[in-house]
C-alpha cells in the first residue's frame, strides 16, 4: 500500500477501494494509525485469509479505535462494496447475511469501514454448522492468573489431546489468554462441544486449584477458565492473525510449543502487528496444518 494520507484510492485484487481517515490515531498508547492497521492487514492477508475463507465472519467494529464506541456486528457494515461475498446464517433471531473474508480485498474493505477485529466459527458455510472442522479451547486467566499460567495449562491439554489422537496448535489471543486449536474431520457441533466440555472437566479434575470451567467470576480468581463453549455452532473465536482492539494493538498470533514451554513472563508472548509480520517472514504460517486435510483427525 502507498504512503498514508487522509484519503487514498487503491486497487486491491482487481477492486478499487477508497480508503478514508488514514491519519486517524486508533491506538493512542502506541500511536498506531488506521493506515498502519490497513498496511498490516494488506501484508498479513496471505496467511490470515486461509483461516477465514468459507466461514461467516462477525466483526468487532470500532471506527474510532478502542477508546471510542465499539460493538459486535454480524451484518455487513454499512457502505460495504457490492462485490463482498455474503452467506445466509440462521440465528435464533432469524437469518442474517454475513460477510465471508475470502480475499485481501474483503479484509481491507472491512477494516476500512472500522471492522477491525475478525471473528469466525469453527465450521464453514458450505458444509454447515453440523460439520465443525476445528476444535478450539479458549484459555482465559482470571484475576491473579496470567498468560504464564495459561501456558502451563495448555501444555497439559496438549498432552491430553494427543492421547486422544488430536494435534493441538497454540495461538496467543492478543488479549490476556491463549487459544488452542485442533483440526478435525467434520463432526457435529454438539459432539465437539461435548468432547471439549469433557476434556475441560478432566483437566479441572486433575488440577482443581488451577483450572475452572465455570464462567462465574468469583470462582475464577487465580485460575484459568477453559472456555469450551466456543465450539457451539452459534459462537465465534477471534480469527488467527486478527488485530485485537485493546489499549495497544494486540494480535491473535500463532506461537510454537517451545515458546509456550519457555514462557516465564506474559510480555514474552505479546506481539505487535509489526512483530507478527516479522515472524511470518521468518517462520511462515505456524498454523498452516490447521487448513490442510492431511492433519485432520476424527473426534474421539
Amino acid at each position: 500500500m502507498p504512503a498514508p494520507s487522509e484519503r487514498q484510492t487503491v486497487e486491491v485484487g482487481g477492486h478499487r477501494l477508497s480508503l478514508t481517515h488514514l491519519d486517524r490515531v486508533l491506538f493512542p498508547a502506541s500511536g498506531h494509525t488506521k493506515a498502519q492497521v490497513l498496511h498490516y492487514y494488506a501484508r498479513i492477508a496471505t496467511v490470515l485469509v486461509p483461516h477465514t475463507t468459507g466461514r461467516p465472519a462477525s466483526f468487532v467494529r470500532a471506527p474510532e479505535g478502542p477508546k471510542g464506541q465499539s460493538w459486535v456486528a454480524k451484518n455487513p457494515p454499512g457502505g460495504a462494496p457490492g462485490w463482498v461475498p455474503l452467506v445466509p446464517v440462521e440465528h435464533r433471531e432469524g437469518v442474517t447475511e454475513q460477510v465471508v473474508v475470502d480475499s485481501t480485498a474483503v479484509l481491507i474493505a472491512m477494516a476500512n469501514l472500522g471492522a477491525y477485529e475478525v471473528h469466525v466459527p469453527q465450521w464453514k458455510s458450505a458444509a454447515g454448522p453440523d460439520a465443525h472442522d476445528r476444535l478450539v479451547l479458549d484459555l482465559d486467566p482470571g484475576p491473579g492468573a496470567d498468560l504464564v499460567v495459561c501456558c502451563r495449562v495448555a501444555q497439559r491439554l496438549r498432552q491430553l489431546l494427543d492421547d486422544d489422537g488430536l494435534t493441538a496448535h497454540a495461538v496467543v489471543s492478543g488479549s490476556k489468554g491463549l487459544h488452542l486449536y485442533a483440526p478435525l474431520h467434520p463432526a457435529p457441533g454438539r459432539a465437539v462441544c461435548a468432547y471439549a466440555k469433557e476434556l475441560a472437566a478432566r483437566m479441572m479434575g486433575e488440577h482443581p486449584g488451577l483450572v475452572v470451567v465455570s464462567m462465574a467470576r468469583m470462582e475464577r480468581r487465580g485460575k484459568v477458565l477453559i472456555d469450551w463453549s466456543q465450539n457451539a455452532s452459534a459462537k465465534t473465536t477471534a480469527a488467527p492473525y486478527t488485530v485485537r482492539l485493546r489499549e495497544r494493538p494486540g494480535v491473535a498470533a500463532p506461537v510454537t510449543w517451545d515458546e509456550v514451554a519457555a514462557c516465564r513472563d506474559p510480555d514474552e508472548l505479546v506481539f505487535t502487528p509489526e512483530r507478527v509480520l516479522g515472524r511470518v517472514a521468518d517462520y511462515g504460517d505456524l498454523l498452516a496444518p490447521l487448513t490442510g486435510d492431511a492433519t485432520r483427525a476424527a473426534l474421539p
